[in-house]
């Protein structure tokens, strides 16, 4: 498995170990953190572009960012070319250099709308969205899938669209649409992508372990690998792989995403937030079921802390426990 910088457009990515923009969980905290511990780079959570056009303050709060934030990349989801190409020259997304469209989310009510992964079915349409986003001047990536069914994926000719229509990178979800988040990734598809364009082509989906993110590599032959579910369980994966230092026990880590997130936002949000990530963080670790349900409960900012120091606390005491045993 090769970790190597890689180019997009007139930038450097310092690795080619990206984070997947995730509903919920990919704010500017999240973010940060990962770019902190080696991450390539990472995507604002999914925006509606025609949320933006209407000024809708929820969407417009996906896209806070600073100028601290190494590499500033939206995900943009619709289906109007027109209304694309104007959300994507927009003084909303001025900040950011680079622009993700998404081609590949496959929930019923985004399908049903003619966005996310329906774009697959209208390669015209798709190849207009690119084309009108390109005219922004920015960095323009496509996030897609193998295709909509399992009998019937189209990988290759998909991404032949996407390079032809301007784009700049595309990730594949080795999964076609009717899979949703289940089931073993076809791989072949991604390789059959790389093999097909050349721009970068970036390998997703089913990715839970170091071992994974190596053999999606090897069996792709794909630029670089783009955590999604995988990265929150274990942020500690983007310094694994690139083999960049990071001493800091998941505990400080909290503490860290606590104060950066309230300094930024209300308290509301910030104890949804870290609620969710500890909660991830905690996942397949012994004895933490019955922690979940007092984190949950936690109505303030001193509560959550006094949780989280509990549950992690013990968590580093047991873990150090076993190193001497």
């Amino acid at each position: 498995m090769e970790i190597h910088k890689l180019r997009l457009g007139n930038l450097l990515l310092s690795s080619n170990i990206l984070m997947a923009p995730l509903a919920g969980y990919t704010c500017y905290p999240f973010r940060m953190l990962a770019y902190e511990l080696g991450a390539g780079l990472c995507f604002t959570e999914m925006a509606s572009a025609n949320a933006l056009k209407y000024d809708d303050k929820a969407t417009k709060r996906l896209l806070f960012t600073t100028e601290e934030e190494p590499i500033r990349a939206v995900q943009l989801l619709g289906g109007i070319p027109a209304v694309m190409e104007q959300m994507a020259a927009s003084t909303q997304l001025e900040n950011f250099e680079i622009i993700d469209i998404n081609m590949g989310c496959p929930v019923p009510n985004v399908f049903k709308s003619g966005e996310g992964s329906a774009l697959m079915l209208d390669p015209k349409r798709a190849a207009a969205i690119i084309r009108g986003c390109k005219k922004s001047g920015k960095i323009i990536t496509v996030k897609c899938r193998t295709g909509i069914r399992e009998d019937a994926m189209f990988t290759a000719e998909f991404a032949r669209m996407c390079e032809a229509a301007g784009a700049d990178m595309i990730t594949v979800h080795g999964r076609s649409r009717s899979m949703m988040y289940d089931g073993k990734p076809y791989h072949e598809e991604i390789a059959h992508a790389k093999a097909a364009v050349r721009i970068p082509v970036i390998a997703n989906g089913g990715i839970f372990s170091m071992d994974d993110a190596c053999k999606v590599l090897d069996h792709t032959g794909a630029d670089g690998v783009m955590l999604a579910r995988y990265g929150l369980e274990n942020p500690y994966i983007f310094s694994e792989l690139t083999e960049k230092p990071c001493h800091k026990k998941p505990l400080q880590l909290l503490h860290e995403q606590l104060a950066l997130t309230l300094r930024y936002y209300d308290e509301t949000f910030a104890l949804r937030y870290i609620k969710k990530l500890a909660s991830y963080m905690m996942k397949k670790k012994k004895g933490t079921k019955k922690y979940k349900e007092k984190l949950y409960q936690c109505g303030s900012e001193m509560e959550l802390l006094d949780s989280i120091n509990l549950i992690f606390g013990e968590m580093e005491m047991e873990q150090s426990h076993d190193r001497l045993l």
